[in-house]
């Protein structure tokens, strides 16, 4: 039965071709919808899981990572001093304009930690390093995003908010799909970006005698090219705004009761661990977002294409061979015998699918990963769960040909 299986699979080329590439349209489609929704997910709590921080010291009106009101730098004094903390550092993580050598603007996303701090820093620095962060002005950007940027690598100058930004440094792989442009810096000229403010002119027209004057905002004047003018940035203040306090605890120490002692210290405040603030951002885009039912959809058309395809193509063999297994019935054969043969053509239609569907999928994760900095996770756990959803989805597609099999009548091998 397994060789008739087969011969029947192979003896119309076209039509067995036909179905492998609606099943690999299907494996493809499911496998990078499902890898674009976990990568998706797991980026927007990059920043998080890449720390060394115990607890992430947030507003209590934190909703996402980008979505939250600053903090006060003298809360971080206030934590330093709950026992059981052992260290505190600071975070800026604040939107910012970019505006790149051509004079074009675009929202980035400012990154500011303490270059020789322990709870968080850059990874996977390329080229240069995180000495150079601590001259004024200058900052690091995912190679990822050089194009985007309008910039060509390290040595470049543009401005953020108004200020020069010299590019010192190139990450790899430190970009989320659902954020802006991470640029990272250290504390202090984070701080200057956040906090300059946008300079007024006033420009003045005469026309048909008249004297036509108007206040407007503008952050491209000569500072990109006259780096002199920019006065150094200044250690940050008490009374300056930080995003997020990152704690490491003490050996041994309860978290929760740690979490809690924070919360009584600091007013106004919500004390997550780690993997908490990063369920809580993976949470919201997840499902408050309407995000994963978007891919989820896409899952579920690839599914019924590759379905579609599958009936089809084996309807259309039994039929070819409907008095073959008349004869088959005629001489007695079980219909159980009759399934497998039908079973055995799906089963090696969604193995011989699979196979070249999912070496696709890693091919364009790994370029997507390396060209575009977007993230497509494929685990061996969803990549077997594809599997067996693909046998699934090939074996429910066969019962529209085993119908037809338990429908026919032996009687018709002696029919003209």
């Amino acid at each position: 039965m397994a060789s008739i299986a087969r011969k029947n699979l192979i003896e119309d080329i076209p039509r067995f071709l036909a179905a492998q590439a609606g099943i690999m349209f299907a494996v493809s489609l499911v496998t990078i919808q499902n890898g674009i929704l976990n990568g998706f997910v797991q980026s927007s709590s990059l920043l998080i899981d890449k720390s060394s921080a115990d607890i992430w010291i947030t507003s209590e009106d934190m909703v996402h990572l980008n979505l939250t009101m600053p903090l006060a730098l003298e809360q971080l004094t206030k934590a330093q001093n709950v026992p059981g903390v052992e260290l505190a550092e600071p975070l800026i993580f604040q939107s910012a304009r970019w505006r790149d050598p051509t004079g074009q603007i675009q929202a980035i996303n400012l990154v500011g930690s303490n270059p020789d701090g322990q709870l968080f820093a850059p990874w996977n620095i390329i080229e240069g390093d995180l000495e150079s962060l601590k001259q004024p002005y200058r900052v690091i950007v995912d190679e990822s995003n050089l194009n985007s940027l309008q910039v060509s690598g390290v040595g470049d100058t543009v401005t953020i908010s108004g200020l020069e930004a010299k590019i010192v440094g190139l990450t790899q792989g430190t970009q989320p799909i659902v954020n802006s442009i991470f640029v990272f810096a250290s504390l202090k000229n984070a701080n200057a970006y956040v906090t300059v403010p946008l300079q007024t002119q006033t420009r003045c027209t005469f026309e048909n005698g008249n004297l036509n004057c108007v206040n407007v905002f503008d952050d491209s004047g000569d500072r990109q090219t006259q780096t002199d003018i920019s006065p150094e940035p200044r250690p940050l203040t008490l009374t300056d705004p930080i995003t997020y306090i990152l704690v490491k605890a003490k050996p041994n120490q309860d978290l929760q009761q740690l979490q809690a002692e924070l919360e009584a210290t600091l007013p106004n405040t919500r004390a997550y661990t780690r993997q908490e603030i990063a369920e809580k951002i993976q949470d919201y885009w997840q499902k408050r977002t309407g995000v994963g039912f978007v891919l989820s959809l896409g899952a579920v058309v690839g599914i019924l294409v590759g379905m579609i395809v599958v009936a089809q193509i084996l309807y259309a063999s039994v039929a070819d061979h409907i008095k073959e297994f008349g004869t088959l019935k005629a001489m007695g054969a079980p219909d159980r015998l009759l399934y497998s043969v039908i079973l055995e053509q799906a089963f090696w239609m969604a193995v011989l699918g699979y196979i070249p569907g999912m070496a696709l999928c890693l091919g364009v994760a790994s370029w997507a990963s390396a060209t575009q900095g977007i993230l497509i996770l494929i685990t061996p756990a969803s990549a077997v769960g594809v599997f067996f959803l693909t046998l699934v989805m090939c074996g429910g597609s066969a019962f529209f040909a085993i119908q037809k099999v338990t429908r026919v009548d032996p009687a018709i091998v002696f029919k003209a």
